[in-house]
């Protein structure tokens, strides 16, 4: 797999425990205790994901997120945010933010290690190897999973380019949030209802005037239409 996973958390013991089950399982692992470490880390080498504790001894792991989806380079990178805030606000606030999934402690570390695989996953589109263009303005590139508006690259999470993804191939079709929950999970999705209320929103605001495109069909679910 060889995939190189960073693990931000304050507590060692957790740190340790992660940090096994990752290797088990086939991936490498960056340790960090603190924000400041793993600032420098991510200035020198980019992580294929990151597994963040919210409350850390230098800084809230929120703003971390904020940081990371605010710089190009870093956006894209996929965000597992691994905290013992378990409140629906707080899950809504980190999905808001740009993260991928929200594990709450005390956590079963084979179950995040699933779920980072499926994250993963999400960057290896498989079912589309083509260009979809959208309203003469928006041009999905599936192969190298770029999204375009007007010609102007814009940076999705990994979550957000799926549901467009599945939304541009079949337009017109209605997809039902639980048929959007097994696209993004499949077996393995442990999560909330809203959360693509929360990726459809945040994806409608990076798309701009493509925004539009996504129709919310009341009761149902989404669509792609032009």
């Amino acid at each position: 797999m060889n995939k190189l996973i960073a693990v931000v958390d304050d507590e060692p013991d957790i740190l340790e425990l992660v940090s096994l089950h990752l290797k088990n399982a086939g991936f490498k692992v960056k340790q960090f205790l603190d924000g400041e470490s793993f600032y420098r880390f991510i200035d020198t080498q980019i992580p294929d994901l990151i597994i963040l504790d919210l409350m850390l001894p230098d800084m809230d792991g929120l703003e971390i997120c904020k940081y990371l989806k605010r710089k190009d380079e870093l956006a894209s990178i996929p965000v597992i945010m691994l905290t013992a805030k378990s409140e629906e606000s707080d899950k809504l606030l980190g999905l808001e933010l740009g993260a991928d999934d929200y594990v709450t402690k005390p956590f079963s570390p084979k179950e995040l290690v699933a779920r980072v695989k499926a994250v993963l996953r999400r960057q290896t589109p498989k079912e589309e190897t083509r260009k979809i263009e959208i309203g003469n303005i928006l041009v999905i590139d599936s192969q190298k999973y770029e999204v375009f508006l007007e010609g102007k690259k814009i940076e999705l999470t990994p979550a957000e380019f799926k549901i467009l993804q599945l939304l541009a191939s079949k337009k017109g079709w209605v997809y039902n949030r639980e048929q959007i929950l097994d696209y993004l999970w499949g077996q393995e999705k442990v999560v909330l209802d809203r959360t693509v209320d929360v990726h459809i929103k945040n994806l409608r605001e990076k798309l701009g005037k493509a925004g539009k495109f996504i129709k919310n069909i009341r009761g149902v679910g989404y669509k792609l239409e032009v």
